[in-house]
């Protein structure tokens, strides 16, 4: 297993402290604060290891409040809020220097049939069908910031294949659809709540960047900041993270410094296996001080 691969699976296997209480590393990534979706993985893990009913996540719902630091732990608070014959909800906050600065709800359900229906995927290249993105040439990753360099630079745990790739240092104009096809680099276990908090963690990637596609912005440019606000996650049906997944996402609307994106995930029989929702802070400012500064989300 590459270092990455085996990197994120340890990142997402907590340290347990007490029964309800856990303990995650943090890991610098090439973002400026910790990355969304290391939190969002790891708070359903805890969740996950709360539960002693043979019952799956049906869907998370997160808020994030403040801006992670990469240096240091962070510290995730389980209350079991239900245990109900067919449902359960655990409620997670993530703690790190006294402060809560993630908190989420996730919904248990026993598997049960009943009526069944989704949306087909959209029609797109197979992921074999697609080059695998370039690199950046030396040159131009020389002129970037350090933190963009290492993000740019970095073999990550997750392959992606874009079906319509943009320039990301250049953007252009564009509508507010992507469709994105990925997979963990690597095969892993078997167990469906660590596939369930990998594509937790990758859900985060490509969502809100979206919402910049009719603004010919990016995440890169120097003077545009960015952050997440909430996040919502439903799984529908079961897949594998190691296995090829479509995300397919739109923005229907940004305004007020916000942006609103949606996606769903696909497998490559068609399925649809999860559906995912975000709105985020996006906002252009004077110049590349002014980005640094930790969004404020008063």
């Amino acid at each position: 297993m590459t270092s990455a691969v085996s990197e994120l699976i340890e990142l997402l296997s907590l340290e347990r402290l007490e029964d309800d209480l856990f303990r995650g590393q943090s890991r610098d990534i090439g973002t400026k604060y910790v990355f969304g979706g290391q939190v969002l993985g790891q708070a359903l893990s805890a969740a996950q290891a709360t539960m002693q009913q043979p019952r799956e996540a049906h869907s998370l719902h997160a808020y994030f409040l403040r801006a992670g630091d990469i240096d240091h732990p962070i510290v995730y608070d389980v209350d079991r809020t239900r245990d109900g014959g067919s449902f359960s909800v655990r409620r997670v906050s993530a703690i790190q220097h006294g402060k809560v600065i993630f908190f989420c709800a996730a919904s248990f359900q026993e598997n049960e049939p009943g009526a069944e229906h989704q949306l087909s995927m959209p029609e797109v290249p197979k992921p074999h069908d697609i080059e695998p993105a370039h690199a950046v040439p030396p040159e131009v990753l020389a002129k970037l910031p350090t933190k963009v360099q290492r993000w740019l630079s970095r073999m990550g745990p997750f392959e992606f294949r874009h079906v319509y790739p943009r320039d990301e240092l250049n953007p252009p104009k564009r509508p507010p659809f992507q469709q994105v096809w990925f997979r963990l680099a690597e095969k892993v276990g078997d167990a469906p709540e660590l596939h369930r908090a990998l594509l937790a963690y990758a859900s985060d990637f490509h969502l809100l960047g979206t919402a910049t596609f009719p603004h010919g912005i990016s995440y890169y440019q120097p003077n545009v900041q960015m952050a997440s606000l909430d996040h919502a996650l439903w799984f529908h049906r079961p897949f594998r993270a190691d296995d090829w997944l479509l995300y397919s996402i739109d923005s229907p609307s940004a305004q007020n410094s916000r942006g609103l994106a949606r996606g769903m995930i696909y497998d490559q029989q068609g399925r649809l296996v999860a559906s995912t929702a975000q709105e985020g802070l996006i906002r252009v400012v004077g110049d590349a001080a002014a980005a640094a500064q930790v969004p404020a989300k008063e």
